[in-house]
């Protein structure tokens, strides 16, 4: 896939995710354009990759530029950045007692606290998030009864 043509997935899966949920997050990103297979998304979820950029079908050249074009969109759209904080799936409290431990994930080999929060940082539709919640309030009324 030539990089005009990566432009145009990258933009069309933002879109897409917007519209049906609100937001849209780069690694669903990275799946939807085919550079993250899910199986290996999951994996590095249950920790079991040390850090997502090591799965990637992609060089890190190409997956610069794919956050970079996400960045792009959500500017273009005034989608308002939002941190999210990615942690381990799976994880049991030690002999069923207290808090499950809070394992956190690693997208880069580097670590570098600017690029993990790259990877982190889900791009909100505001607008779009709340005709959705209004959406979902609506079809919870109970219709009245005649």
């Amino acid at each position: 896939m030539n990089d005009a043509q990566l432009i145009g997935a990258v933009h069309s899966a933002m879109y897409r995710q917007c519209k049906e949920r609100g937001y849209a997050a780069p690694v669903d990103v990275l799946m939807d354009v085919g550079v993250l297979p899910k199986k290996q998304y999951e994996l590095w979820r249950f920790g079991k990759v040390s850090y997502l950029e090591s799965v990637c079908t992609v060089n890190l050249r190409k997956l610069s530029f794919i956050m970079h074009q996400i960045r792009i969109y959500a500017k273009k759209q005034n989608l308002k950045p939002s941190f999210c904080y990615y942690k381990q799936w799976g994880v049991q409290k030690k002999n069923g007692q207290g808090h499950k431990p809070v394992i956190p994930l690693r997208f880069s080999k580097s670590g570098r606290p600017e690029i993990e929060r790259e990877y982190a940082t889900h791009y909100v539709d505001v607008e779009r998030t709340a005709q959705l919640k209004s959406q979902k309030q609506n079809s919870n009324i109970p219709k009245e009864q005649s």
